[in-house]
């Protein structure tokens, strides 16, 4: 195996001494007993399984549920180093959502030869059904996920865009009330800016983009898969927060040119459909013939404006691992800006010359597939044995445009509490954005997920990872 790159330390200067974020912190857990912190640790997970706050794994032959792992050591970034993320994030989802109208309209960006039209004509992400459909109030995105990670003091990378349906927000509530109600002392001395109004923000950007045709308080429903789907808890936990139906594909059918969805009193129109649907699945007479997960008929409904659908179909285009790459263009060529958070350095495996410095460095490179999330079907290079690397080799072979590679970071770390203390482990960021025709709400905070396996750099709870609350400090 390759060694591990050096790492910033969030919490610790290379003194020891806690960096100016975290020294109020540092004071309180210095007079701590471990003992009771640990107490607290088991206390929390005792909660998670009380509350359900759990995840399904895929593939797997043992129980598929699962429990998140939640650390209990926060993770703390300083007002300054929030207002550069907000910038940049701000920035980055303004050009995915003119680059989304843009390629289901005139196309500028091809014709400009910025980036090329085979990457578009070929991708199973393009929905050419979205053609010349402009979504009520031109949004495409309501909901962003914007994957950060560290590697200094002041430099942060865009991993991953989350356009299409991102997961986590849930955790990241339940994480911040958590720790609330198990350390009130904490908050109290310091000043960590809220997060408990996402719901409340959510719902009000969702009724923000109801289509022309309602001329009443939007109604919203939450379209999810069902019980078996891995965030499924997020799905009913949203809607309960938002205080809106939880449906479905089977509750919702079409009448008079309207989705309308089943209650005790009959049948009533939807407005605003949030839908944690992929979009194969949403429409079986436009999509996947076989799907059992959507409406029928729901596209008509919504090209014809009956019905706005959060987040647009066709998004995925947006977050897909290849264009991600092109993201540093797209950002210049929609708002006339250098990008301010840069992307990972990307080889696109469909190029003969990346390929071949790919299959060269495979030991010191991670390798994803385009299409890939969760963590599934990924190589860490440096981590991997030589036989993961050589079973990895022959696949990316044999499909080589089904991946990209990007170097192996010196990602950040922050403690985790561990049955020694605390201990230095990797992480990453997912805030969470809301877009309207109105505004751009960014969550203060995000999702942070750890990798708890010492020296692992894949944070994916599917991978076991875990999480931690975020806490933005205020000025």
């Amino acid at each position: 195996m390759t060694a591990l790159p050096e790492f910033f330390n969030e919490m610790s200067n290379a003194d020891g001494a806690p960096r100016e974020p975290y020294r109020g912190y540092a004071r309180w857990f210095d007079r701590e007993d471990i003992k009771r912190l640990k107490k607290k640790a088991a206390e929390a997970e005792a909660f998670f399984r009380r509350t359900g706050i759990t995840f399904n794994v895929y593939g797997q032959q043992e129980a598929t549920e699962r429990l998140i792992p939640f650390d209990i050591v926060p993770r703390i970034i300083s007002a300054s180093e929030w207002a550069k993320l907000e910038r940049g994030i701000e920035q980055r989802v303004r050009a995915i959502n003119a680059f989304l109208h843009d390629i289901y309209h005139r196309q500028e960006i091809l014709r400009a030869g910025r980036i090329p039209v085979e990457l578009i004509a070929n991708n199973d992400a393009f929905l050419p059904e979205m053609i010349g459909v402009t979504p009520p109030g031109g949004v495409y995105t309501h909901i962003v996920g914007i994957d950060l990670v560290r590697t200094g003091p002041d430099s942060f990378f865009v991993l991953e865009d989350n356009a299409r349906t991102p997961s986590g927000v849930s955790y990241m509530l339940e994480n911040r009330e958590t720790m609330l109600h198990m350390f009130p002392e904490l908050f109290a001395r310091n000043r960590v800016r809220d997060v408990s109004k996402y719901p409340r923000d959510l719902a009000n950007s969702l009724a923000a983009a109801a289509p022309d045709k309602c001329t009443e308080r939007p109604v919203i429903c939450v379209l999810t898969p069902g019980i078996f789907n891995s965030a499924y808890f997020e799905h009913s936990f949203l809607a309960d927060q938002m205080g809106v139906e939880l449906v479905e594909g089977h509750d919702l059918r079409v009448i008079d040119g309207r989705i309308a969805m089943r209650t005790t009193r009959g049948y009533k129109p939807v407005d605003v459909m949030y839908r944690r649907v992929d979009d194969d699945f949403l429409d079986p007479l436009v999509f996947n013939p076989k799907s059992m997960l959507g409406v029928p008929g729901i596209m008509d409904v919504y090209r014809s404006g009956g019905i706005t659908i959060a987040n647009a179909p066709g998004t995925g285009i947006a977050d897909d691992k290849a264009i991600y790459s092109y993201m540093p263009d797209i950002v210049e060529f929609y708002t006339g800006e250098k990008p301010l958070l840069p992307n990972v350095e990307t080889w696109r495996c469909s190029e003969p010359d990346a390929l071949s410095y790919v299959l060269e460095h495979l030991d010191e490179l991670v390798v994803k597939e385009v299409h890939g999330s969760g963590g599934y079907g990924m190589l860490v290079g440096p981590a991997a044995s030589r036989r993961e690397i050589a079973d990895f080799r022959k696949k990316l072979q044999a499909k080589p445009g089904n991946y990209i590679a990007q170097p192996t970071l010196a990602l950040s770390t922050a403690p985790i509490l561990t049955s020694k203390g605390l201990a230095p482990r990797h992480l990453d960021l997912r805030p969470f954005v809301l877009v309207s025709s109105e505004k751009i709400t960014i969550t203060p905070g995000g999702l942070t997920r750890v990798a708890l396996k010492k020296g692992s750099l894949v944070v994916n709870s599917s991978q076991g990872g875990g999480t931690k609350d975020t806490w933005v400090l205020g000025d």
